[in-house]
Formats: structure tokens, C-alpha cells, sequence
């Protein structure tokens, strides 16, 4: 049954991987897998010799002598049938945290877009001059993308190159170095990639040793890329005025910049609030929201009341910015982080990840090289399920320099091909920018920022 699973697992992946030259999208096989998984261990849970504890993190002794099913015992668990329930709720729990906090997140985010917040960046952007133009947005996507994640920060930044270069081809340009430096911001910080969300919540890394250890080597990732393009030709001279482009990006709304730092600043309160209470970091993450949601709500109010009653009394009930915010929110995405999570723990409990993770151990002694190829990996597939495998191959301890390489890895890693990360994908939708494109003009740098970056965070580590 196990081969079967095995088999069903990379057949999914397959589709996952390929999914813009199969046209489906890659929600589907995510959770027809995910429920495939699951399912082949209910029908073949009798023939199971091993199990993986993931609360424990180790495998099940004894599990082969279980029953397959047995009344339920009130304080233990007693069938390999219990075992499967308990690790199947487990799972869902952990999956569960992980996609309420990007809901929450999502939806703040949402909220400052509704009120066109992210304007005030167009209007500190003053100069033409296309190097200078590539340092400001590759800053801003480094810094944005470790405060409101790594596919957010390059939607919110593409948009606004629209609003400035007119010129496609220009614009493809910077959106690969948008792309390298919001995978780069996103992996020193707990709330800049989904991946590196994943470690945190799953006590991992914390905070402030994230920060410390990644800091410098995402930098290393950032800069370097930018500063060999700045000498590229399509980063020089300046841009030439358009004035359909200028007279587009004049737009602003009263409460833009009120609620564009209120909604930063609460997803940034999220940490502290899980140092303070020990509690989720869903939980911070909510309590942001409601609070964005209150001022949404106030500023929503305001603007209905300046309003005349005859313009707006057909659709008054569209008015509310959460209900709106909501609505946006990219619920497929979500879904696919669900089934995958949820296959990836198929895969965990039947303890092949743990094997696995033995077998790689014995053939490369070290885990240096093992993380790396993680991060080249994690360019053709997608790093979440790699990442999500990670945490049931390795048993590390909290803040154990491999899981700082792994969030580097996996979030960086993706940026060497367009499909290898979500920043990557959308940036490929929203400039039309062709997968050959990609690895003719962007891939080679992204590869010298992921290896220039690997090399700086392993001299700190044999430095420590």
C-alpha cells in the first residue's frame, strides 16, 4: 500500500509542477492527493508496520503488535486506528494555524489596498533615472516582503511599475529583480514567506534568532543581484515620460497613509504578541485584524457620509471594506497550501519522511549540502511541501542552525527559476513574463545571490 501512496503522492507533485503547461490548476491535484493520501491509509491501515508520532516526533513503538481497531481508551491510544485519528486532527491543527494567520494576513493587506494605502509609496518615487528606480523597489521589496510576505510585496510593487514605466519589456526587467529581492526579504522573517510561517509556527526558529542569523546573508541574496544588474544594460539612462502613466498614479484617498501604517504596523505587532503571550500567532494575527477592521470601518463611514445619498444608495450595502477585503482574499491559494500540507503529513505519519531523512544523512553526512539542494529543489517544486517534509526529516532542536538554513534555502532557492516560488508565479501572470525569458535574464543572478548568500550565512555559523 505504501507504493501506492508513494506513487499517488508523485503523480500529484507531477501535476503540481507542470501545472501551466497541463492548464489545471494546481489547487486540484493538491487536494485530490491530499484526500488520495489519507484515504489509501484508511483502506491499508491493518498492513502498516511503523508510524510516525509527529507530537513526539518519533516513531511509534511497538506499533506493529497494535489491533486495528479497538474501543476508544480515555487517557491512551490503544489501535493503529486511534492513531491515524489522532495524528490526522493533529495535522489539521497545525495546518489550520498556518492558514488563519495568512487569512488574517491576507485580509489586512486587502483592507490597505481598499483604501489605496500602498499610493503613498508612488509619491515618495520622484526619480527617473532607471538604477536608481531598480535600488528603491528592490529595497522596498525586501523590506515589504518580511512585513506583508514575499507574493504580496511583488503585487503591491508591479502594480505600482505599471504606474510608472510604461514600457513591458523595461518592466519585465525589474520585475526579476522585484521577484529575487521579496524571496530574499521574505526569509529572515517570520511573517515573509509562507515557508518560513511554517518553521515559526511550528516552533522551529524564533523571532529574534531568525532575525539575527538570516539578516545578513538575505541582504548578501538582495544586493549583490541588484548591484551586478544596475550595470546591465536595461537599467540605464532614464525613463522616458509618459503622461497617461503619470496622470494614472496621482490617485490617493484621505485615509491612505492612516491605514496603510495602521495595517503594517499591527502585522508587525504579531510577534510580539506571541513573545508576550506564549500563545499561536494566529491568535495576534486575528486580534490585528479586528483592529484594522474597527478603523476600516470608521474611515468607511466617514467617506459614505461625505457622500451624496443619491450616488451611492444603490449599492450602500457593498460599503463594507471587510466584506469586500474578504472577498479578494485568493481562497485557491489557501486550498493548495491545505493539500499540501495535509499529503505531506500523509507521507510524515507513514514514516517515510523519517526514513528518508536517515537514508540522506548516511549518503551526505552534511546537512549543509542536504539544505542546499533543498534550495535548488525547491526552484522546480514548490517549497512548501519541501519545507513541509523537512520538518519530519529532521529532528532538530528549536533554533538549530539547520532550520535557519532551510527557511534561507527554501525561500531564496525558488527565485533561480520564474515557477519556483509564488512571488515568481504571480509576477509571471501579471507581466506575461515566459518561463525561457526568465532563465535567459534573471536565473544566473538569482543563482549568485542564492550561493553568495548560502556562503555568508555558513562562515557566521562556523564563526559561532
Amino acid at each position: 500500500m505504501e507504493i501506492f501512496i508513494i506513487i499517488v503522492f508523485i503523480l500529484g507533485y507531477i501535476a503540481i509542477t507542470l501545472e501551466h503547461s497541463i492548464k489545471l490548476d494546481k489547487l486540484i491535484p493538491a487536494l485530490i492527493m491530499m484526500a488520495a493520501c489519507w484515504a489509501l491509509i484508511a483502506f491499508g491501515i491493518e498492513g502498516f508496520d511503523q508510524w510516525f508520532d509527529s507530537g513526539a516526533h518519533s516513531l511509534v513503538s511497538d506499533f506493529d503488535t497494535l489491533p486495528t481497531y479497538s474501543e476508544h481508551a480515555a487517557y491512551e491510544i490503544s489501535s493503529k486506528s486511534q492513531w491515524m485519528e489522532e495524528t490526522l486532527l493533529h495535522h489539521l491543527g497545525k495546518t489550520a494555524e498556518i492558514l488563519f494567520f495568512l487569512l488574517g494576513a491576507m485580509t489586512i493587506v486587502e483592507i490597505i489596498d481598499h483604501f489605496d494605502g500602498f499610493s503613498t509609496f508612488k509619491r515618495y518615487i520622484k526619480t527617473k533615472n532607471k538604477r536608481r528606480l531598480l535600488w528603491i523597489f528592490t529595497i522596498l521589496a525586501f523590506i515589504l516582503s518580511a512585513i506583508i510576505d514575499n507574493l504580496t510585496a511583488t503585487i503591491v510593487l508591479i502594480t505600482i511599475l505599471r504606474k510608472i514605466i510604461s514600457d513591458q519589456n523595461t518592466r519585465m526587467w525589474f520585475a526579476g529583480l522585484i521577484i529575487i529581492a521579496a524571496n530574499a526579504g521574505g526569509a529572515w522573517s517570520p511573517i515573509g514567506d509562507v515557508t518560513t510561517t511554517m518553521l515559526w509556527i511550528g516552533d522551529k526558529v524564533s523571532t529574534d534568532a531568525l532575525i539575527t542569523n538570516l539578516l545578513l546573508p538575505s541582504i548578501i541574496c538582495m544586493a549583490l543581484p541588484t548591484m551586478i544588474a544596475s550595470f546591465m544594460k536595461p537599467f540605464k539612462g532614464n525613463l522616458i515620460e509618459d503622461v497617461e502613466v503619470s496622470a494614472e498614479s496621482n490617485h490617493d484617498t484621505t485615509y491612505s497613509s492612516i491605514i496603510l501604517y495602521l495595517g503594517l504596523g499591527m502585522i508587525l505587532f504579531v510577534p510580539f504578541f506571541k513573545t508576550i503571550t506564549h500563545l499561536p500567532p494566529y491568535v495576534g494575527m486575528m486580534l490585528s485584524l479586528g483592529i484594522v477592521a474597527i478603523f476600516a470601518e470608521i474611515f468607511s463611514s466617514r467617506q459614505f457620509k461625505l457622500t451624496t445619498l443619491d450616488d451611492h444608495s444603490k449599492d450602500a450595502g457593498h460599503h463594507n471594506p471587510v466584506h469586500k477585503s474578504l472577498s479578494k482574499i485568493e481562497m485557491p491559494s489557501v486550498l493548495f497550501f491545505f493539500g499540501i500540507l495535509m499529503a505531506v503529513a500523509a507521507m510524515e505519519s507513514l514514516g517515510l519522511l523519517f526514513n528518508f531523512a536517515d537514508t540522506m544523512n548516511t549518503a551526505i553526512p552534511n546537512t549543509d549540502i542536504v539544505v542546499l539542494l533543498l534550495g535548488v529543489g525547491s526552484a522546480v517544486i514548490d517549497n512548501v511541501p519541501l519545507v513541509a517534509a523537512s520538518l519530519g526529516m529532521f529532528q532538530q532542536e528549536m533554533n538549530d542552525p539547520i532550520w535557519h538554513f532551510i527557511a534561507y534555502s527554501a525561500g531564496t532557492g525558488g527565485s533561480m527559476l520564474i515557477i519556483g516560488s509564488a512571488a515568481g508565479v504571480v509576477a509571471m501572470g501579471m507581466e506575461k513574463i515566459s518561463f525561457f525569458w526568465y532563465l535567459k535574464n534573471i536565473s544566473l543572478l538569482a543563482f549568485i545571490g542564492f550561493i553568495a548568500g548560502a556562503g555568508v550565512f555558513m562562515f557566521m555559523e562556523s564563526m559561532a
